[in-house]
């Protein structure tokens, strides 16, 4: 299971802005964030994330207009 998901649970904690993130390491790579657009990131996450749960992400991300 992969602990990239589309979106936060709601009341989530959230500690710092996605603007500070740089990088995402993951089993599966590492994802640079640093900079790039919301459609560049989730591309970018979504290659990271587990194989078995891209499929998930992409149709997600697609629903949320963020690809």
């Amino acid at each position: 299971m992969s602990r990239i998901v589309p979106m936060l649970k709601p009341g989530a904690g959230v500690t710092t802005t996605r603007n500070h993130v740089h990088y995402v390491v993951t089993e599966f790579g590492v994802a640079y964030l640093y900079g790039k657009t919301i459609r560049q990131r989730a591309r970018a996450l979504i290659e990271v994330a587990h194989p078995d749960e891209r499929g998930v992400l992409e149709r997600s991300a697609h629903e949320l207009k963020y690809l």
